[in-house]
């Protein structure tokens, strides 16, 4: 072997192998700064083995798709160069940490930051606006508290905001109702308080407030606006007064849950929304008749209006006269309803083969025994139904 080839395969053999990074992108220095202070703000008992966040290891890197890798998951990344951090899932395996962790502010891509059914406590900080890339935030189930910053109607990219399980308090921010592209708004489970702000976002698709303390009449210049709003969950609240009409005939609106709440009266104009599928008016002091409207609407299959002080008879639309879907799920116990229950409803193949799922049971009913399914639980006792009426009829 000459001399000059041996040189050539020396020098070869002596450079070193070229890094992976050095091939493709690699991660944003300040965002594998920002990630290693959030794991560092992490209570390290509440981190279990296998979990995503014992993965976690700065020998590699983040974003580049090195083998072993110590990024198995939690994270996404940008394909720019530098790589920046879009997006953080964490897995729900009981992360704890005593405040928000104030370095995820400093990752100005992120798109996507969940840090649900995990340990986190504490009230959120009012620079959250800083994620100005944000489009989903998810902080339910955990133990946030305080009150929700008015800075959030900052995040003009949010789309999706959960804050649902949590301990936050005071009232909604007003300041909210400018978040434009927000679809899906959900503080259920806190212990918010005191009215409704007078607007809300207004392309909401889905609205869910459940079990707070809110409190006053539902009012339709909070509403109107929403022509979009397709679910409306508010029950367990402390919501009174009349509900209106115009409340039902909402465009879009598919699914109603306002039970358990203390509104008073139910209207229903003549008019029919073509979409509402579900209404639950459940535990109210709803008073006054059975709406006939109600079986106008041509989609509504599943209605309970049980548990609250209503009277007289079931409408006979309800049965024969039903437009479009028949009730499939019908529940009017727990009232002072009288009369005869509509023919059909107790006969065998009622609605040609439909199959109705509900209760009828303890009402003021006649010919409605309780060995019929539908009639069950038992009717109130005729003492109850006198005092209700006047008399000691049932009703013909």
């Amino acid at each position: 072997m000459s001399s000059l080839l041996f040189s050539i395969i020396l020098i070869i053999s002596v450079i070193p192998p070229i890094s992976p990074s050095s091939s493709s992108s690699s991660t944003s220095p300040s965002d594998i700064h920002a990630l290693s202070s959030f794991l560092s703000s992490i209570h390290p008992s509440s981190i279990p083995p296998f979990s995503c966040l014992s993965s976690w290891n700065f020998s590699s890197d983040p974003c580049h798709p090195s083998t072993p890798s110590h990024f198995l998951c939690a994270l996404s990344c940008s394909s720019s160069s530098p790589s920046r951090i879009t997006s953080i899932s964490l897995d729900p395996a009981g992360y704890s940490s005593s405040s928000f962790p104030l370095s995820l502010l400093s990752l100005p891509s992120l798109s996507l930051l969940s840090l649900s059914s995990n340990s986190f406590s504490g009230p959120l900080p009012p620079s959250l606006p800083s994620l100005s890339s944000l489009s989903i935030l998810d902080l339910s189930h955990n133990s946030f508290s305080g009150p929700i910053p008015p800075s959030l109607s900052s995040l003009s990219s949010l789309s999706s905001l959960d804050l649902s399980h949590n301990s936050f308090s005071g009232s909604i921010p007003p300041s909210l109702s400018s978040l434009s592209s927000l679809s899906l708004l959900d503080l259920s489970f806190n212990h918010l308080s005191g009215p409704l702000p007078p607007s809300l976002p207004p392309n909401l698709l889905t609205l869910a407030l459940k079990a707070n303390s809110l409190s006053d009449p539902i009012k339709s210049s909070t509403f109107r606006p929403l022509t979009k709003l397709e679910v409306a969950e508010l029950s367990s609240n402390s919501f009174t007064g009349a509900l209106g009409a115009w409340f039902l005939l909402l465009p879009s609106l598919q699914q109603v849950d306002l039970s358990n709440n203390s509104l008073t009266s139910l209207e229903v104009s003549a008019g029919a929304g073509e979409s509402l599928v579900a209404v639950d008016l459940s535990y109210n002091r709803i008073e006054g008749g059975l709406p006939v409207g109600l079986a106008a609407f041509p989609a509504l299959a599943a209605l309970s209006l049980r548990h609250n002080r209503l009277r007289g008879g079931i409408p006979a639309e309800y049965y024969g006269g039903k437009k479009g879907t028949p009730f499939r799920r019908l529940f009017l116990d727990g009232n002072f309803l009288n009369g005869r229950v509509p023919a059909g409803f107790l006969g065998k193949g009622a609605g040609a083969g439909e199959v109705l799922t509900g209760s009828f049971g303890d009402n003021c009913l006649a010919s409605c025994p309780a060995s019929v399914g539908l009639c069950s639980p038992v009717q109130k006792p005729a003492s109850v139904c006198k005092q209700a009426y006047g008399s000691g009829r049932r009703g013909s």
